[in-house]
């Protein structure tokens, strides 16, 4: 049985193959106890070897189809090129090939697929219910259920995906005989209790989880100048090719163009580019042609390059279980591999952040039962919005719980309330919350720990064989320093500086129109034209500058008007050119907008008319926390109250989250008789430029 398993992975991997301790018992386990096996293993030790071996095996003793399911699919090509080279036959169903869900469903029923691959969400579609499932069902069952990334089961898991709750009914439903294999290269102990717990009666197989090659440093440079300053300095000196993290989309953007003026070829990887770009920048990555991909998580879990060379952190993870996972990517099949941790001011912001909107209150999930108690007919998630000062975010992470939970029912986009009785978890989720807090502090402490690094984070998982690394910083001395050259720290800030964003003009007013009466698109004559932002809020460039003149100063600075000129004059240079400035009102800080726009008017030799005037007193537009909530708080706010220039204007307002604000005022203009409007703001929220 051994030899046959060892024959089908030579034939995969090479003829010097052999398999690493462990992976035989976790085939032989699946194939012939027909057992249930959680196996915890670190990244590149070959967990997709054990189930694609175990599927083959199984698949030539005639079971049924092999059901995968995997967060991320797309970074698995890799891993079915391999397993076509045994003769497995693989394919996905997802939303990107639904032109061949037929076809796909009749090779299932006719037992022409060996590996069926879905993402845990496709367990709630209605037709992978109704029509996939019954397709295996009919040629001939489910012959093993693979669970990729296990860790998504548990709550205490620091990538918790709700849907992945749905398994949990599957293998309670799996007759005793089909064996489940679940994988995972981040779980301690608690999280494998609860996935033990959830999963039913299952072995444990666990490895150490450390990697010899890989080589920790830390290295705190608050400052993002400094940062960029030292990936421009030290990425030509880090091995091979490999990957930066960022935590923002936005900061992938950002550290990818300064590396790429600084001459470094890398490329930008994030949920926001096209899937074809994705693709590119995963085979260049692959291939060698670039030095490195700046990326968030989404280049993370199943992407497979065994030789790359380093992964490096532009900002700090928000746990150590986070932190091993990525840097678990390096080092696979190269003697010595960099993890390098850069730290700085925002990281503790950003993971609070990411804390409190990860699980929805208790009051957030009453609101949303509620409103849908109310309605007879259902409701969608625009139509809740209109009701719920809740985000887009926080209600559709109420609705994906309530739904699993069987309090809510969806049909299609409308969701309702079902007859069944909900109790929420408040004791759970504010454990799972102070956990992830605890988490934090953990890395906090990491950053600055004494002692061998790889030995802290293997304790922090839990793992049996930790012991002091001999190659982190710690162990041995620094890889890298601290200091950066003055000369890119000064190019560094002269890029943020010039790190303009762009306001994309709305198009469609609210799903159900407004009280004003705006619904339906808006009229190409009343749209906005394509603006711009100096900065993010509160970000590295002029938006710690912008939020001192908004929150702690009497006015805005004049450097901000200088760069705002430099900007219109030098960058942007709309046309038609503006030929007059006003500016967005307000009732609170009267003078604070005006007189800036004011002051750029000045600079631009060009008149200032305040047109609009502010005839209610909404509260903050910050305190509404969805688009639709956002509009409507505004609606019949502003009025025209002068005589408006005919000619193309420059509308000047000092924040922009949602473009609602900027939206209706611009109407106003257009149909007072405005001539094109620019929108301009001194800074977007850091929502508005990650969307």
């Amino acid at each position: 049985m051994q030899q046959q398993a060892e024959t089908l992975l030579k034939l995969m991997l090479g003829r010097e193959a052999e398999f690493h301790a462990g992976q035989w018992e976790a085939i032989e386990f699946a194939v012939y106890q027909h057992g249930r096996t959680l196996v915890v293993q670190r990244t590149g030790w070959g967990k997709s070897i054990v189930y694609f071996l175990a599927t083959k095996l199984l698949r030539d003793m005639g079971a049924g189809v092999t059901l995968l399911v995997s967060p991320l699919l797309a970074l698995m090509r890799n891993q079915i090129e391999m397993a076509q080279r045994i003769g497995i036959r693989a394919t996905a169903i997802n939303s990107d090939n639904q032109e061949d869900w037929d076809a796909i469903e009749a090779q299932l029923q006719a037992g022409e697929c060996d590996v069926l691959l879905i993402s845990p969400e496709r367990l709630a579609n209605p037709h992978f219910l109704t029509k996939t499932l019954p397709a295996i069902n009919r040629g001939g069952g489910i012959g093993l259920l693979v669970i990729d990334e296990a860790h998504c089961i548990s709550d205490w898991g620091h990538d918790f995906r709700p849907d992945y709750r749905r398994i949990v009914g599957i293998v309670e439903n799996l007759p005793k005989n089909v064996p489940v294999i679940a994988t995972t290269a981040t779980a301690n102990n608690r999280v494998v209790q609860d996935v033990q717990s959830q999963l039913g009666t299952i072995k444990v197989l666990r490895g150490p989880l450390t990697r010899a090659s890989l080589r920790l440093q830390a290295i705190s440079l608050s400052d993002q100048a400094e940062r960029l300053g030292w990936l421009a300095q030290n990425l030509s000196l880090l091995p091979g090719a490999g990957i930066i993290y960022c935590l923002t989309v936005a900061d992938c953007r950002r550290v990818a163009e300064f590396l790429h003026a600084q001459g470094h070829d890398v490329l930008e990887y994030h949920s926001k580019l096209e899937r074809e770009a994705r693709e590119v920048a995963e085979q260049k990555l692959l291939q060698n042609r670039v030095k490195a991909v700046v990326a968030t998580v989404a280049l993370g879990m199943g992407y497979d390059k065994p030789d790359l060379g380093f992964v490096v952190h532009y900002q700090r993870p928000g746990s150590l279980v986070s932190y091993y996972q990525q840097i678990g990517r390096a080092g696979r099949a190269v003697q010595n591999a960099f993890a390098i941790l850069l730290n700085g001011r925002e990281d503790d912001e950003i993971q609070e952040y990411f804390i409190n909107t990860a699980f929805p209150g208790e009051e957030q999930l009453q609101q949303v039962l509620a409103v849908l108690e109310a309605s007879d007919d259902g409701l969608g998630l625009y139509a809740i919005m209109a009701q719920l000062n809740l985000s887009m975010g926080k209600i559709e992470k109420c609705l994906k719980l309530l739904e699993i939970e069987g309090a809510v029912a969806k049909d299609k986009s409308v969701y309702f309330r079902t007859a069944n009785a909900w109790t929420p978890d408040t004791a759970k989720s504010r454990q799972v919350t102070a956990r992830r807090y605890q988490e934090l502090e953990l890395i906090q402490q990491f950053v600055s720990h004494p002692g061998c690094l790889m030995e802290f984070v293997a304790r922090e998982l839990d793992d049996p064989f930790a012991a002091a690394c001999g190659k982190c910083a710690n162990c041995a001395t620094p890889f890298f320093s601290n200091v950066v050259s003055k000369e890119l720290v000064q190019a560094a800030i002269k890029f943020l500086h010039k790190d303009y964003q762009t306001i994309e003009p709305r198009k469609q007013w609210p799903n159900g129109g407004l009280k004003n009466g705006k619904k339906g698109k808006i009229l190409v004559e009343s749209q906005n034209q394509v603006g711009r932002s100096l900065s993010i809020y509160n970000d590295a460039g002029w938006g710690r500058t912008v939020r001192e003149g908004k929150y702690l100063a009497t006015r805005f600075d004049d450097e901000l008007v200088q760069a705002v000129i430099e900007l219109v004059k030098q960058q942007w240079q709309p046309q038609p050119a503006p030929t007059w400035v006003t500016a967005v009102p307000s009732l609170r800080r009267v003078e604070l907008v005006p007189d800036f726009a004011r002051r750029v008017a000045h600079g631009l030799g060009l008149p200032f008319v305040l047109v609009l005037v502010k005839v209610l007193d909404t509260p903050l537009q910050k305190t509404m926390e969805n688009s639709n909530q956002q509009a409507a708080n505004i609606a019949n706010a502003f009025q025209v109250r002068a005589l408006c220039p005919s000619g193309p204007v420059l509308l000047i307002d000092d924040m922009v989250d949602s473009r609602w604000t900027l939206t209706l005022c611009g109407a106003l203009l257009r149909e007072a008789g405005s001539g094109p409007v620019w929108p301009f703001a001194l800074a977007v929220t850091t929502n508005a430029a990650d969307s």
